[in-house]
């Protein structure tokens, strides 16, 4: 009952991080779901991909409803995210957990400095 309650939580921050900043849900999932949810590696980054999707369509919808989203702005972007993804996807078990850890580390600091700069 506790780790349901848990991941109602991280649920709950993760969508409110996707929320606030327009995505950085996975942020939260994957350092939770690490620690609590007893997936192999490869497993984890595929689960946490698998739920910040509908987590991201979610406050995609509200920033729709509120005009907060510019569709033609998005597009190039949207497109770009699409082939990446999908490449991403293909290279799924192909990559190092080591490496995809050590990037994924890489990839949130770079966005700290980033962002606080």
């Amino acid at each position: 009952m506790r780790e349901k309650w848990t991941a109602r939580i991280a649920g709950g921050a993760a969508g409110l991080a996707n929320g606030l900043f327009g995505g950085g849900g996975g942020m939260v999932f994957l350092p939770v779901m690490s620690r609590w949810g007893k997936l192999s590696q490869r497993k984890l980054y595929a689960t946490c991909v698998g739920v910040i999707f509908p987590v991201c369509l979610v406050s995609a919808a509200v920033y729709l409803w509120k005009g907060g989203v510019s569709l033609w702005t998005a597009l190039p972007y949207l497109t770009g995210g699409l082939f990446g993804g999908w490449l991403g996807g293909k290279l799924y078990g192909k990559v190092s957990t080591k490496f995809l850890k050590w990037l994924f580390a890489a990839f949130l600091f770079y966005a700290g400095v980033k962002y606080l700069l």
